[in-house]
């Protein structure tokens, strides 16, 4: 592997650098001043380094110093969505030497003697622990491009061990899988004189789950002890059953259409050329809601949000083209550090899930930045909060954010303008 570094310039505006600057100060009074320089890791062979700072707009010069340094960069073991872009990016133009590009921060902090002045709490504030990593060395940022050793499969010993073999393994891995589905397994395999490896569990895992196969929405409910007609889902599509005037397509890709109007674009054709194009504009429909990652990793889950739904988009009909897009949160209440509401109550949440104010902060610079570079600028948004405890004892709140999008689709020949709620 040969490791490039490259400096590139301010990685925050002057504004998130003196919110940042505070926070640490109360965490280390010593400190004084705080900057943050972006800076590239790039493995690459034989590449034209010159023609490599022009494309990410850097130079070969050291990384400054400071009283103590902080390297952030994507989790060890991961490859960021950014670092994919940019890597296809440099191959396009030429450079195909080019393996990977990661991005990184330098955090330059003045006023302390070494790092070790520095609270293990400060660094909450300096990255995200769920997608990103801290080293303290230059010489550790080799560890970014360092590849794990492959480890062999495992199996579960179901012949021998039965049911409790599976139960143990669903326990120790995470696999999530219910009562029913390890009694479904159990007799699989038994019945196929074979023991199950971790990567088939683990795909039954994922491809079962509610998140791909709804079984709560098309399951069979009993009410009263009358079994009802419809699942939640048939119910749902009791609408278009009921009107289907002026649907070109529902329930069949990962997105529905309506009818629309005849308008004008303007776009190329196959030989390059940008003409005008009089044609069916018709509207497309998208739901995507992506709360779970944004509300573990605000700026990343909502930026995989738009990346997801942009592509469901783009997989309805034959495809289409990026217009413009939209993003709306739905979460708790604020609580904003000095300007705490009368109604806004201190419910608690999770640790591991982030702040409704985190979100706010994070979310939509995530959701933005995703669909600008994808050429989707994201035009508008909304963003709501509720949170109250009921006299029972629950909670009611939003912790959803919610994606809009605006983009043309080729559907059966006909082209589809798409609003598309997410």
């Amino acid at each position: 592997m040969s490791l490039h570094i490259l400096s590139g310039g301010t990685a925050l505006s002057a504004f998130r650098i003196e919110r940042l600057r505070l926070s640490l100060a109360a965490h280390a009074p010593g400190v004084s001043g705080l900057r943050a320089v972006e800076f590239f890791m790039v493995n690459a062979e034989g590449v034209d380094e010159a023609a490599l700072c022009r494309l990410l707009d850097a130079t070969t010069a050291a990384l400054p110093t400071a009283d103590a340094m902080l390297y952030i960069v994507p989790r060890l073991g991961t490859l960021s969505p950014w670092a994919s872009k940019a890597t296809d990016i440099a191959k396009v133009c030429g450079l195909a030497g080019v393996k990977r590009v990661e991005r990184g921060r330098l955090y330059l902090i003045s006023g302390l003697d070494g790092l070790k002045s520095l609270p293990a709490a400060a660094l909450a504030d300096l990255h995200d622990p769920m997608t990103e990593s801290v080293l303290t060395t230059v010489a550790d940022l080799q560890h970014v491009f360092a590849s794990g050793t492959r480890r062999s499969l495992r199996s579960v010993d179901v012949l021998s061990g039965g049911r409790e073999a599976l139960v143990n393994a669903n326990r120790d891995w995470g696999l999530a899988l219910s009562a029913d589905e390890i009694d479904y397994l159990v007799a699989h395999y038994t019945g196929a004189a074979k023991n199950p490896t971790d990567a088939e569990l683990m795909m039954f895992a994922q491809v079962n789950s509610e998140h791909c196969r709804h079984k709560i929405f098309n399951a069979e409910f009993t009410v009263d002890g009358l079994v009802q007609p419809d699942s939640l889902f048939g119910m749902i599509k009791l609408t278009y059953q009921a009107s289907p005037e002026g649907v070109l397509s529902a329930y069949k890709d990962n997105a529905s259409v309506i009818e629309g109007h005849q308008a004008m674009r303007f776009f190329p054709d196959s030989d390059r050329a940008w003409r005008e194009h009089d044609e069916p504009v018709h509207i497309l429909m998208k739901v995507e809601t992506h709360n779970h990652p944004t509300g573990i990793s605000p700026a990343a889950g909502a930026a995989t949000g738009s990346g997801g739904e942009i592509r469901d988009e783009a997989a309805t009909g034959r495809g289409g083209r990026p217009k413009a897009g939209l993003s709306g949160f739905t979460v708790s209440n604020l609580r904003i550090p000095g300007f705490v509401q009368p109604w806004e109550q201190d419910l608690g949440k999770p640790a591991r899930i982030a702040s409704a104010l985190q979100i706010m902060l994070d979310g939509p610079i995530g959701a933005a930045a995703y669909s600008n570079e994808f050429g989707r600028p994201v035009l508008n948004g909304y963003f709501r909060t509720y949170e109250q405890k009921l006299p029972d004892g629950s909670m009611r709140g939003y912790h959803k954010p919610i994606m809009i999008a605006c983009v043309y689709v080729n559907i059966r020949g006909k082209h589809v303008e798409n609003l598309a709620v997410v």
